[in-house]
């Protein structure tokens, strides 16, 4: 079936507070990741491949480093006379006025425009997530099948399942069950935050469950929608079995920065015919020393090593002096590691500056320091440990 009207609904609102200070002041979409990219490049860059030309983006929390990422979305081709880029903010004026509070919100906030604007199939995704599709081609299956949504499935470990929606199949890929964010799973087959819905079924069923639910509010997806959907019979899955790693915590960050640097990456992020674009050439090239030490490192344009750095992430404009030791770490925009110190097991934010002869993080837990943060010489910060502290 030839699809001629998809739009795809990014939402970018949420606080991402299990990020800790990496999203104190940024969106969560806006994380650095790999370097060069941001989190939100994942789905923008998917809309390219699948050549999808009308994608939204529903911003809330922390808006600007995001709003200054996107700007006119010209890396993924999105600057179009028609068509394109559309940013949405939280606006006054309607019934549907203010703050969203959760993803099936959100959406129904936005519903009126949708509905104007008419796509046969409305794509709905997070963007904290790492991964490749093509949800063109999971749209016309979506379509072909006649369900009113079609869940993106993948399956991850027993013990992550219960932060997910857990659903249950049938052998003919039939959603069966659905519980969101159970204590107990009932098995480890989630969503992956990819939906594909028939606009004018969901949209209809958000008005109806917003007249049921008053003012305890719609909340997330899979608070009331989709349950509902699931029920009804409407549900189906398009299992993903390529690399998909939710990057929602600290560690879960730090791991798939890890996936990176394997002998052979589960996800090449400049793969000929589907590269991650970006907003770049902001910066020179990356230079190293002769007398530096560098070894399995992804190294962005900018950065300059004279000391010793191994199996890590240096985004742009780093800084590893003589001296200085960077192990198993990922150094976000601007970080410098002054002579003498060692940082081993970390994600240190952008602008932070690491002091002479400094001690950070070790083996054990991801050790977090936090943005345009000063360590002074000589510190030492034990693994798993927070600069500065919380609380």
């Amino acid at each position: 079936m030839a699809v001629t009207k998809i739009l795809v609904l990014i939402l970018a609102g949420g606080a991402g507070s299990r990020l800790e200070s990496l999203t104190e002041d940024r969106a969560k979409p806006a994380v650095p990741y790999g370097g060069m990219y941001r989190l939100i490049d994942f789905p923008l860059s998917n809309c390219l491949r699948a050549g999808i030309a009308d994608v939204w983006v529903v911003q809330q929390h922390n808006p600007g480093v995001l709003s200054d990422h996107l700007a006119n979305g010209r890396p993924w081709d999105l600057d179009r006379t028609t068509g394109g880029l559309l940013v949405l903010h939280p606006h006054q004026g309607d019934e549907r006025g203010g703050w969203h509070e959760g993803t099936a919100d959100a959406l129904w906030r936005q519903a009126p425009l949708i509905r104007e604007f008419g796509p046969e199939a409305l794509v709905v995704v997070s963007a904290d997530a790492v991964y490749k599709l093509d949800y063109r081609e999971v749209a016309e299956q979506h379509l072909a099948s006649g369900a009113a949504v079609t869940m993106v499935t993948v399956r991850v470990s027993k013990e992550d399942a219960g932060r997910y929606g857990v659903v249950q199949v049938s052998s003919d890929g039939a959603v069966t069950d659905y519980a969101y964010k159970p204590d107990e799973p009932a098995s480890d087959l989630v969503t992956s935050e990819v939906f594909v819905f028939t606009p004018d079924r969901a949209l209809d069923l958000l008005d109806e469950l917003a007249e049921e639910v008053g003012d305890d509010g719609l909340e997330d997806l899979g608070s009331h929608l989709l349950p509902r959907l699931v029920e009804a019979g409407e549900a189906r899955e398009h299992r993903f079995e390529d690399y998909w790693r939710d990057v929602g915590t600290v560690a879960a960050y730090w791991e798939s920065h890890m996936d990176l640097l394997a002998d052979d990456p589960p996800i090449n992020l400049d793969q000929r015919d589907w590269p991650i674009q970006t907003q770049g050439g902001k910066y020179a090239a990356a230079w190293v020393s002769p007398g530096a030490a560098v070894d399995n490192v992804l190294l962005s344009s900018g950065s300059v090593v004279t000391g010793s750095v191994s199996n890590s992430v240096l985004s742009p404009d780093v800084r590893i002096e003589d001296g200085a030791t960077v192990r198993d770490s990922v150094l976000l925009h601007g970080v410098v590691v002054c002579s003498g110190a060692i940082v081993e097991r970390c994600v240190v934010d952008t602008a932070a500056k690491i002091g002479p002869d400094s001690r950070i993080g070790g083996d054990g837990d991801i050790t977090l320091v936090g943005k345009s943060c000063e360590v002074a010489a000589g510190t030492t910060i034990p693994a798993g440990g927070r600069y500065p502290e919380s609380g």
